[in-house]
Order: C-alpha cells, then structure tokens, then sequence
C-alpha cells in the first residue's frame, strides 16, 4: 500500500476536472465527468469528494478506488440485476450502456447511523419515530442493527440542493416511478445489498448502508447504474471490532468517509452554507482508508495508476474509440 508520504506528495496531483475535445458536450456531477457517446456513457471518476451535498476537496486515487471497486461489485451482482457496464478502458473510467435514470436515490439501510440531515440516527435522534413512512420504536441507540434491511429512498438534489426524503408510495403517487417498476427496484436493492453485506463480511467489513441509482435501458429493463458499494455510495465498518465499541457507545472503526463527516460535524458544519475546505491531513487519511477497503473488499493489491491522470485517460480512450471503429 503506498505510504503516508506517498499519498500526501500525490495531493497536486489529484484529479479534479478534465476535458476531452471531440467527445461531445460534458456533464459535470458531484464526482464524475460524464459524456454522451453513441448508446454509450463515458463516466470519468475524479477524486473529488463529496459530502452533505458539497465538494470538501480532493483525495489521491480516490476515483480510481471509486470505478474499480465499482466495477467489481458490477460483476459480483450482475446475476440478481443487469447493469450498465460495457467496458473499463482506464482505471478511472467507466463506460455503460445509456439508460434512462429512474429520478430517486435508492438508499438501504441495515443499520441506524448517520450524521447528515437526511440520516436515519439523525432523524431519530430529533424525536422522529415515524422516518421514510416506517415507524421506529422507542430505546433505539446509534449504530444499533435493524432487524431487517429497509429502503429510505430520496430525491435526486438539483445543483445546490439537497437530498430530500420521500416514501414508496409518494414516489409511486406523485407518478415517479411506476409501481411494479419501483417494486422490481426494491426487491433488486434488497437482493444487491444482501450479496454486499455478505461478501463484505467474508472480507473482516460490515455493509452498514449503501445508495443505489437504478435506470431503465432502451428495452425499459430496470438496470443498476452509477456505482455499487463503493467508499462514497456506503458506509463500512471494521467487524472485529464494532461489538464492543458498539457496546462502549463509541463510533465503529469506518472504512468510508463518514469519518469526514463526522470531523465536519463536530466543527460544527452539517451542510449549511459553503463548507471550509478539506485539510491536507485529512485528504490523505481518506486515501489510506480508500485505499484500504478496496483491497479489504477485493483481496486484490492495489495498483495506483500513472500520475497525472488527464492525459493517460484521454490516451485510453482514444484506443477505445478507435476500436468502437470511430476515429481518435
């Protein structure tokens, strides 16, 4: 694994934003470059971080964890639900079929946890006990296990909104997705997060909770899309350790960047106005623990990829177009 040093001299390096001429217009989301070619999505992961629905700043390799550890969760799923992988030209890029995103977040808890405003723990901690249309009983403590996995979706935020609760059935009411549609994602998101949760725990992790995006290709197949159990899209904690730290009332070792939220929220920032910026220090823990959970999860050594990032992508994917048999 690369050394503290390593990753603290990597930090000017890091991939915010790129460009690629010729490759049509761009789309810029909280972490991804995304661009529309033919039938196909280019979806170029950049380390941005992203949380409480704002860029803190970069993390080293944080992109390049993101679309492989993505890419093997793809594969480790692909027989409960299709998804939108064509192909991985490049340790940052991802390229998918196109599909027609379904308009919510799709977030399944096993756990109740959670600094942000929309968290299950923090709703619960304000008094709620009616959250996302599910009654909740009095006693609950932070990070206890639900008896069950439960789906708390969202909507979608627009450019600098936020996430926003909603149930099932208003999904359904309000005509954002069709019902035996939205019933085929819920039991396609239980089925994902139960094979995650086991894989997770064969590796020493706990699934605590994940966020999936779903969409419907060109034949209206409910299709998994964007990325699968990764750092950024889920919450992991070390096994070993959660039952006595649980036990102490003291938070669980995570593998994620709820970590950063948690340092966040206890300077006093829950996503309110314009964060400060992401301390160097912390940039690299983050990269470590990336780091960390993609070879946890995998049992792969990690690999980093040439620095800087822009132009060895732009490289991989003109090979790639030109064996699409369009010209570079």
């Amino acid at each position: 694994m690369l050394t503290h040093d390593q990753l603290r001299a990597a930090l000017p390096l890091a991939l915010d934003q790129i460009d690629l001429p010729g490759f049509g217009p761009k789309i810029s989301g909280k972490v991804r470059e995304i661009y529309r070619h033919g039938d196909h999505l280019i979806l170029i992961t950049t380390d941005r971080l992203s949380a409480f629905d704002h860029i803190l700043g970069l993390v080293p390799y944080k992109g390049q964890v993101l679309n492989q550890l993505a890419a093997f969760w793809f594969e480790a799923t692909q027989d409960i639900v299709p998804n939108h992988l064509v192909a991985t030209p490049d340790p940052n890029v991802a390229v998918g079929r196109a599909c027609r995103p379904l308009p919510v977040e799709v977030v399944v808890r096993g756990y109740i946890t959670g600094v942000t405003q929309t968290a299950l723990w923090y709703r619960y901690s304000q008094g709620e006990r009616q959250i996302y249309g599910i009654d909740f009983p009095d006693g609950l403590q932070k990070n206890d296990r639900l008896p069950a996995p439960i789906i708390t979706p969202t909507t979608k935020a627009r450019d600098g909104g936020h996430d926003e609760r909603i149930t099932g059935e208003q999904i359904v009411a309000q005509g954002l997705v069709e019902a035996d549609i939205w019933q085929r994602v819920c039991e396609a998101a239980i089925a994902v997060f139960r094979r995650g949760q086991e894989i997770a725990q064969r590796a020493g992790l706990i699934l605590v909770d994940t966020k999936y995006e779903f969409g419907l290709d060109a034949d209206g197949q409910v299709t998994l899309i964007d990325e699968v159990h990764t750092p950024d899209s889920s919450r992991f904690w070390l096994a070993d350790s959660y039952p006595a730290r649980h036990a102490e009332d003291v938070e669980p070792e995570n593998f994620d960047k709820e970590f950063i939220r948690l340092y966040y929220a206890e300077h006093g920032y829950r996503g309110d106005g314009p964060p400060f910026p992401l301390p160097p220090d912390l940039a690299v823990q983050a990269a470590e623990r990336y780091i960390r959970t993609y070879e946890m999860l995998t049992g792969a050594a990690f690999v980093p990829a040439a620095l800087p990032a822009a132009p060895r992508i732009a490289h991989a994917l003109a090979v790639w177009r030109s064996g699409q048999g369009q010209p570079s």
